[in-house]
Formats: C-alpha cells, structure tokens, sequence
C-alpha cells in the first residue's frame, strides 16, 4: 500500500516553526516534521502530548527496588543464613548498592523495552527516508494527501507561503 506525502522544505527552524503553527490553523493535520537537530519547541507547536515513559521507568525502578531486597533478604536471611562480623541476618544498611543498582538496572531496561514496544520497532523495520537533505541541513514538514479529500495545489499554497523553499511530493510505500 503506498501513501502521498506532500513535503514542505525549510532553511531556518524559526521559519518552519511559524509555518507549523500556520498550517495546523489553516487546519491541515501534519503527519511528521524531520530535522537535523532537536528543535526547543517543536513538540509544544506540534501538539505532541507529554510521553508517559517516565511513569513506566519509576514503576520498573519500583519493581527492581523491591526485587533487590526481596532478593538479599531471602537469600541472606532465610536461604543461607550467615552471622558476618556480627551483623544481623537482615541488614538493609549493607543492601543499599545492590538495591540501587537493581533498580536503575530494572528502570532503564524496563524504559527501553517499552520504547520499543510502543513505538513498534524491531530490526527489520524500514523507516522511509523523505528527503535526505533533512539528515544534513533541511527540515522537511510532510504531509499525508488522501486520495479525493485533499486539494496538492491549495497544500503546495499553503507551504509555499508559509516560508518553504521547495515543495514535493512524494509516494511512499507503507
């Protein structure tokens, strides 16, 4: 199944932020924006809501943390009990770095994992490329065309005064 894209081609990130804004009021729903480098703003013009992938790390640092002591705990106090310089079977002064570590261990495998899931890539994903300029020193603003519903002329307008330097399209395969 292939999709059209119509992209939009920036020199200046200012430019393509305003023409973010222009577009999403003109009420044209952008389907991705490439850039060279992280832009301080974009997710905010683009509508992007707030990842929930923190929540997922303080439950899977929650998880590791309680693993930890579990762990120590049954393995020093009740699986092979030993009396070690006078110390108690349970002494959670003597578990905290491993507890620490287990839980940024469980935390950040546990967030990546996630992100992979979600975000449903795997080795054999092949993301398309729009225009290998994005990769250098363009940004590109793409836009999906539905057959029937979406007029390329008054699109390729609207890119075009909204600061874009070159306007394309482009066919992709999904």
């Amino acid at each position: 199944m292939n999709k059209k894209f119509v992209l939009g081609i920036y020199d200046d990130e200012d430019v393509l932020l305003t023409a973010i804004e222009n577009v999403r009021a003109a009420g044209t729903k952008i389907y991705e924006v490439f850039s060279p480098f992280p832009i301080h703003g974009i997710d905010d013009v683009l509508g992007i809501k707030r990842s929930r992938l923190p929540i997922a790390a303080f439950f899977f640092g929650l998880f590791g943390c309680s693993f930890a002591l579990w762990m120590q705990i049954w393995m020093l106090g009740f699986d092979w009990p030993m009396i070690i310089g006078g110390k108690p079977h349970i002494a959670l002064p003597a578990f905290i770095p491993v507890t620490f570590e287990l839980t940024v261990l469980f935390a950040a495998h546990g967030m990546v994992i996630t992100f992979f899931i979600v975000t449903k890539l795997k080795p054999s994903t092949k993301v398309p490329v729009f225009d290998k300029r994005s990769t250098d020193d363009k940004f590109v603003m793409a836009i999906e065309v539905k057959d029937g519903v979406t007029d390329i002329a008054a699109l390729n307008n609207l890119l075009r005064t909204n600061g874009a330097i070159e306007v394309n399209q482009k066919e992709v395969l999904k």
